[in-house]
């Protein structure tokens, strides 16, 4: 049996609940569950890196940057506090810069990362809280303590510190050596099977280490320094551990997340196990995970690590043809990881808590929470669709005949998403398709795979598909070796059925003033086929290929027709294009700032106050004195400014602009254009690399225009690129810095948007900007030098 999280982090006692397995379970906490579940719906929160506590009925999570949310449900969340960068006035403490001075000053940042809260035998809640310099493993982890789950917390002071380069580290005797000690951050505190309260802890660097605590103080015990080591080193890419032990099976279960957590990092989720809370864990193929670390002298060595450790989640994407039930190109995970759990004390159902990233919406991200369940090897497999309200339930053999997409989660550590293969189970017990071999369904839920290179045991489990919109049954398996796949039931059409779901579903956007390569699909649902024909294949070719007319040329106006065949059914289907001609060389508009947001000729229409984001209200701005020329625009770090959708469109313009930073923030945009949320450019004046840079991404890839500089604080700096038919010039105080010059086509959209201080997702700027230019053309450099002469 499973040792309920709620239970252990209320006040340390053993609970004997239901055991993590594929077994029917009784009806869960929050209310009666119907045979047919209804259609769910969902309250989202952003809370990076998710650890869970309970209060009563509450589920509570604490994540990174100060953010924390509540449910009853774990499907309908409530939002309690956020970023600190959106407010500062964290409810969690009265002063949260004041009680925890000691703690931002040593890691030299603003910010938060990785919380964890449990509550001891007082009643009390402790919250573990940390902080990082980030761009080296200084950091502070330390406590404080409430007597209520919200707060507010007091602090009790640093626990642990690291970092301190050329000077003794917690381990006495022994300078700190970031390749062996460990960065203080990502804690996670547990009680053992015996009542005892641990903390496991580490991001990076030298690895994941444990400390015994004092279950009456939340305290370390003495004379650990930084602990045992668990596993990691050399920088390895292994993070956010947490613990989870199971009476059943009676193993410790150590949860990592490997990778990088951004959209392009291939963040996942691995598992260990071990007979004590303090290891050695081993993996599925009895690898000491302890030994597992990047090879000497290398820094983010994902080769040495991916060989080890139990893959059960990652990122991966159910494929959607055209046709297909839903929208975009499927459903899936991107970057999905910094793990806790939760067991529902009353079932014993888990359940993964965590945050991902999705397909096609960049850095968005969003808490997640899917069913975990224990294969017959005593191994933790995990449901591939969000919890949706489903209970355990007893699945028979009919459900689970037909073609299903299923993932083969691999080892690799990959950004690249796991893609499913179609595999038919047949009537008779049979794979074929892209797995080939046998299945069985044993009780009320046991599923087994056999394949000539491994067997695999899970559960076929129910789920609901957010693509296909219903009800229905998924798959999740995992062989002796330690791999996972994942299943989803899909239907097939063919014939008739196929081409009208094509016809119904196929478009090419807005296809009214193109000025980009269109993306014409040539396959459909059921193996349907699309060809293409161009009226005008000199400015669209059958490939979508765009050539625009020249200057002073008129648009073109082109029919694409698309012809739609499965088997013996066709169907073809006119689409109208216009290629707009490319404009002439002009200012589009320039903004001095003289006390108004208007452009200087007041040609354009009127700039709008945002609020800490590009797409919402209620902010505020003024203007300094002391521009460059005149006044200047000041933002104050909460607000930004909408200029007018759709300056400019196409692949050459040209942007001017001279910037005044008081405070630096990561990832912060001075100027920002998007085509849509996958798809824009961003002026930052410190970007990922600690520098000032023009970063963009196309949808597909990333743009790092590198300056290899950082424009001062309390300094004005120029700040100009230019665009020309996909090749960028970068410069700063009218010299070109040498970026990477291939760029792609990201102001596909005649609406684009285009903000100051602002996007969809990062810190506002804060400091000034003035004499702001905005051209359809590329300028030259002794244009741009001219602009930064003044």
């Amino acid at each position: 049996m499973a040792l309920s999280r709620s239970t252990r982090l209320t006040f340390g006692a053993i609970a004997a609940t239901a055991a993590l397995t594929g077994a029917a379970a009784a009806t869960p906490a929050w209310g009666d569950q119907p045979a047919t579940p209804p259609v769910p719906t969902f309250d989202e929160v952003t809370v990076h890196d998710p650890s869970i506590v309970t209060s009563g009925d509450e589920v509570w999570i604490f994540g990174s940057h100060g953010a924390s949310a509540y449910t009853t449900d774990l499907m309908h969340w409530t939002q309690n506090s956020i970023d600190l960068s959106q407010d500062a006035d964290n409810p969690l403490f009265e002063d949260i810069y004041a009680e925890l001075e000691e703690t931002f000053a040593w890691a030299q940042t603003s910010t938060l990362w990785a919380s964890d809260v449990i509550q001891l035998a007082d009643g009390r809640y402790y919250l573990y809280y940390n902080a990082c310099k980030g761009d080296s493993p200084r950091s502070a982890l330390g406590v404080a303590v409430a007597d209520d789950v919200d707060g507010p917390y007091e602090d009790l002071g640093i626990l642990l510190k690291s970092g301190m380069w050329d000077e003794e580290s917690e381990n006495p005797g022994e300078i700190y050596d970031a390749t062996v000690h460990p960065n203080a951050v990502d804690p996670d505190a547990f009680f053992d099977a015996e009542g005892d309260l641990w903390m496991v802890y580490g991001s990076y660097s030298g690895g994941i280490f444990i400390l015994q605590m004092d279950p009456e103080t939340g305290l370390p015990l003495p004379d650990q320094g930084y602990g045992t080591h668990l596993v990691g080193g050399n920088h390895a890419r292994i993070e956010a551990p947490t613990i989870r032990y199971d009476e059943e099976t009676g193993y410790y279960y150590l949860f990592l997340s490997y990778g990088g957590l951004g959209a392009d990092g291939g963040y996942e989720v691995r598992v260990a196990r071990s007979e004590k809370p303090d290891g050695p864990y081993l993996d599925a193929n009895g690898h000491d995970m302890s030994t597992v670390a990047g090879a000497p002298g290398t820094i983010f060595d994902d080769d040495s690590i991916e060989p080890y450790g139990v893959k059960i989640m990652d990122g991966y994407l159910f494929t959607r043809e055209v046709g297909d039930p839903g929208t975009g190109e499927g459903t899936g995970y991107v970057s999905p990881g910094h793990t806790s759990w939760y067991d529902d004390p009353a079932t014993g159902d888990s359940y993964m808590v965590l945050h991902s990233r999705f397909p096609g919406t960049g850095e968005m991200h969003n808490v997640r929470v899917n069913r975990m369940y224990m294969n017959a090897d005593g191994w933790p497999v995990v449901s591939p669709f969000r919890y949706a309200g489903e209970t355990d339930r007893k699945i028979k053999r009919d459900e689970v005949v037909g073609t299903w997409q299923v993932v083969d989660l691999g080892t690799e550590v990959s950004a690249a998403p796991d893609l499913p293969v179609d595999v038919t189970l047949t009537t008779n017990g049979k794979l074929t398709g892209g797995l080939t071999g046998t299945w069985k369904l044993t009780g009320h839920d046991q599923a087994e795979l056999i394949t000539p290179d491994a067997t695999y045991t899970g559960v076929f489990a129910p789920v609901w598909d957010d693509q296909r919109e219903t009800w229905t049954v998924g798959l999740t398996v995992q062989s002796s070796e330690g791999v996972s796949l994942w299943g989803r039931q899909v239907d097939v059409l063919s014939g008739q059925a196929a081409v009208d779901a094509v016809v119904a579903d196929l478009t090419l956007g807005d296809t009214s003033a193109v000025v980009a390569d269109l993306d014409l699909p040539t396959t459909g649902t059921g193996e349907t086929t699309i060809a293409w024909t161009s009226s005008d294949p000199a400015h669209v070719s059958a490939t979508g290929d765009a050539t625009r007319p020249g200057v002073g040329e008129d648009d073109a106006t082109v029919t694409l027709t698309a012809t739609i065949a499965n088997g013996a059914a066709v169907q073809a289907v006119p689409f109208s294009v216009v290629v707009k001609a490319r404009p002439e060389p002009s200012l589009v508009g320039a903004w001095s700032f003289e006390g108004t947001l208007a452009d200087d000729e007041a040609a354009l229409g009127t700039p709008w106050v945002t609020g800490d984001r590009a797409d919402n209200t209620g902010g505020s701005v003024s203007y300094a004195p002391d521009g460059v020329d005149g006044a200047a625009l000041h933002l104050d770090g909460t607000s930004g400014v909408r200029l007018p959708d759709g300056l400019v469109q196409g692949d050459t313009y040209s942007v001017s602009m001279w910037l005044r930073p008081e405070k630096l923030t990561g990832f912060t945009t001075a100027f920002f254009a998007a085509s849509a949320s996958n798809r824009w450019l961003s002026v930052v004046p410190q970007g990922w690399n600690g520098e000032t840079m023009l970063w963009s991404n196309d949808g597909a890839g990333w743009y790092d225009g590198i300056t290899g500089q950082l424009v001062p604080v309390g300094a004005w700096t120029h700040v100009a690129f230019t665009v020309d038919a996909g090749e960028v010039a970068l410069y700063v105080d009218g010299t070109d810095v040498g970026a990477n010059p291939a760029f792609t086509d990201v102001l596909t959209s005649p609406s684009a948007t285009f903000a100051l201080g602002v996007n969809y997702w990062d810190t506002p700027f804060q400091g000034d900007i003035d004499e702001l230019a905005v051209w359809t053309s590329a300028l030259s450099p002794e244009d741009v030098a001219a602009l930064a002469a003044g």
